[in-house]
């Protein structure tokens, strides 16, 4: 392979990935009534800092503000038509940051899900899928994207449909699902058959993985049931920095910079190759991860129980992984 991430790969153990996008602007103002992907367009500086941060924090590799930038989700705040501007915007200023960061720094052009439900459970086809996962595709790698970055997903439907688009754009491509209802995602895929099904796609991911879900410790579990498929492509691991609480009307997430570097070094002795965080995931997380994981010697293989020990209890007695 001759795309970035795959080179990287070859050269180190592991990849550490960025954190929260959304928790990150919030703090930085963003109301809740308004699209992150906008401020790509009214507040580049914002979205440039945020790119900034996970860099000087150690990310080799970061995603661009463009998770929900795909008509469908656009067009419930009257900007469908502005796909390609946004997923654009996202990237070049994406691209502007890690060619000013001194050394290699992927730029993943990401890609949630559509926010509908794909046939036969809805009525999404998998032909407007993709075509709509491809016009984020194209605009992001117009704007200087290195990979594609598909994450938070929920179906085996979604997974092809991003596939496909993948291979309309010519681009080597990750997939990320989320694993949170007793280790299922909604749509009922267990990380077993993820595993199963990215290997029968004719252009499988580069790397694929979960993200997000409940918690750190959950997101492990979906981890172990990566490896106990046997598949032996690169796994991604982009956790929640814990669960998340409201307080005084915002939303905490409470696990703290030294939960999220014994997770880094957990999903590292899993075998994980792209390590990073997700919602609640902030920079002082990630410099936490960085030093952990440049610092602590590779330890045995995890056994749940260790999991559950050093980040704190699963949500479900049973993640019915396979």
């Amino acid at each position: 392979m001759t795309d970035a991430l795959s080179r990287m790969l070859q050269t180190r153990p592991h990849v550490l990935a960025d954190g929260a996008t959304g928790t990150a602007l919030f703090n930085m103002g963003l109301d809740a009534a308004t699209p992150p992907e906008i401020w790509n367009a009214t507040h580049p500086d914002r979205i440039a800092a945020l790119h900034r941060a996970a860099i000087e924090a150690g990310s080799d590799l970061f995603l661009t503000n463009s998770f929900a930038a795909n008509a469908s989700r656009l067009a419930l705040h009257g900007a469908a038509t502005r796909v390609t501007e946004l997923n654009r915007l996202a990237a070049g200023i994406a691209r502007d940051q890690a060619d000013r960061a001194g050394r290699t720094v992927i730029v993943a052009g990401s890609i949630g899900p559509i926010g509908e439900f794909m046939a036969p459970m809805g009525s999404l086809t998998h032909a407007r899928a993709v075509q709509m996962f491809h016009e984020q595709a194209q605009a992001l790698q117009d704007g200087g994207a290195d990979i594609l970055w598909f994450e938070t997903l929920a179906s085996l439907e979604e997974l092809r449909a991003a596939a496909e688009a993948a291979r309309l754009t010519g681009m080597a491509w990750c997939a990320s699902l989320s694993f949170d209802t007793a280790g299922r995602t909604i749509m009922g895929v267990t990380p077993g058959q993820l595993a199963a099904a990215v290997e029968r796609l004719p252009n499988p991911p580069v790397a694929y993985g979960a993200n997000c879900g409940v918690g750190a410790s959950d997101l492990l579990r979906s981890v172990t049931g990566f490896a106990a498929s046997g598949n032996e492509r690169p796994v991604i691991a982009k956790g929640n920095a814990g669960v998340p609480h409201l307080h005084d009307g915002h939303i905490h997430y409470d696990g703290t910079p030294a939960l999220m570097a014994d997770y880094a070094c957990l999903a590292r002795d899993l075998g994980v190759r792209i390590i990073g965080g997700c919602c609640g995931t902030m920079p002082a997380h990630l410099r936490a991860m960085a030093e952990a994981l440049q610092t602590r010697p590779r330890g045995p293989r995890p056994t749940l129980e260790r999991i559950a020990e050093q980040l704190g209890a699963f949500s479900s007695p049973d993640d019915r992984r396979h």
